[in-house]
């Protein structure tokens, strides 16, 4: 799938998310561990804290939502918004089993959101913007509803480089279905704002200041390469999208390939594949 066609590919996407909602969901415990860190500095650089008001873009099965809705507190309110009804119906669930009452979900475009204007003291996106196929138009949506003095702050992945297991799931998976490789940094695939400058260059395209860009490293641990790529099977709707067009011998000559070269990553402590994340942000003028 590419992005010659947006809207299809948006169709494509919000499929694939339907179907992968569930395992995404089921693998919470892994996704929180994994992505913790890099989730308490996206909302200390967003300048979130109690009593705010707080959208989350692209919000998945709603993990940091709830570690938004706890930092704003009942005084504040939370919108949850994603594509996918099915994934944003577990973030609902989530919220509310928490106790989170202040948090609201609402299934909503990215590039597209169309939020009162200057509704929200900040907004955040969680490895989310990478998969827009025109991630300006969704900056511009969160610049606007942010008020002036508002920041927006995101996670996306940087190049393909630092995010190996990736290339090996990407690669591989592209192999086996027969499909030539890919520019890593095509639109809206999962490394596609990892080009160094790119993401600076679209916050100040969206008219957002004080922008700046850092590096965070978020590696996943687990036991072993087969435990990895259990989570791949169950949640990472991208791989799962070039797998879905093989047959079932194919696709376990796929994955066993994978585990080998993952094996990579084994030590006697355990399995540890390496991520680096951009964490980017920017202020919504104060006069614009």
């Amino acid at each position: 799938m590419t992005t010659s066609n947006p809207e299809q590919f948006k169709v494509a996407t919000r499929q694939a998310w339907e179907k992968s909602a569930g395992g995404w969901n089921s693998q919470t415990r892994h996704i929180h561990a994994w992505l913790a860190e890099a989730t308490e500095a996206m909302l200390d650089s967003a300048r979130i804290s109690s009593g705010m008001r707080v959208l989350d873009i692209a919000a998945g099965a709603g993990d940091q939502t709830l570690d938004v809705a706890r930092r704003v507190g009942p005084g504040g309110h939370v919108l949850a918004t994603d594509i996918s009804e099915t994934i944003l119906q577990f973030a609902k669930d989530n919220a509310q089993q928490a106790g989170l009452l202040h948090v609201e979900t609402r299934v909503a475009d990215a590039e597209g959101l169309n939020a009162v204007e200057a509704s929200f003291d900040a907004a955040v996106c969680r490895l989310g913007l990478m998969f827009c196929p025109a991630p300006l138009k969704a900056l511009q949506q969160a610049h606007r509803a942010v008020r002036p003095g508002g920041y927006v702050s995101v996670l996306v992945f940087s190049e393909p480089q630092n995010n190996p297991c990736i290339g090996i799931l990407m690669s591989t998976a592209l192999k086996h279905a027969g499909v030539p490789p890919r520019d890593p940094f095509q639109p809206g695939s999962l490394l596609s704002l990892g080009k160094p400058g790119l993401l600076d260059e679209l916050f100040r395209q969206a008219g957002f200041e004080d922008v700046s860009t850092a590096r965070v490293s978020a590696p996943f641990r687990l036991n072993s390469a087969a435990d990895y790529l259990t989570f791949v099977r169950t949640s990472a709707s991208p791989i799962m999208q070039i797998l879905g067009m093989l047959d079932q011998q194919a696709q376990a000559a796929a994955w066993a390939e994978m585990e080998e070269k993952l094996r990579t990553f084994q030590s006697p402590e355990g399995w540890e594949g390496p991520n680096e994340l951009l964490l980017a942000c920017g202020m919504r003028p104060v006069t614009d």
